[in-house]
């Protein structure tokens, strides 16, 4: 679990949300499913819009950059995601006509 702080592309005021996560290497790794619904959730525009940002995981504060995994790598770290939360995102992914965005975010 991670808090994920951006800053809204239209309003530019400050967002938080909590999201589940996995670690891939030194970097983060979040889905952006909104539990299947039809449309992205907000805070992945916020992300396209403004992808250096900061999460808290724990105590610690990171600076990250967030991009979006494509081609193998999103099949790689989409199967992970979806294993460690027990089927969770292909039950949503199944809800939906939309791609599911797999997103990475790096330390910066």
């Amino acid at each position: 679990m991670l808090l994920l702080r951006t800053v809204g592309r239209r309003t530019r005021q400050p967002r938080t949300a909590a999201l589940l996560c996995v670690r891939d290497g030194d970097a983060h790794v979040v889905v952006a499913s909104k539990g299947g619904s039809p449309h992205h959730p907000g805070w992945f525009h916020n992300l396209t819009a403004h992808p250096n940002v900061e999460i808290q995981v724990g105590r610690e504060r990171i600076r990250v950059r967030a991009r979006v995994a494509e081609g193998k790598e999103r099949s790689r770290l989409w199967k992970r995601t979806d294993k460690v939360n027990q089927g969770l995102y292909a039950t949503y992914q199944s809800r939906t006509s939309r791609v599911i965005p797999v997103v990475v975010l790096e330390p910066r």
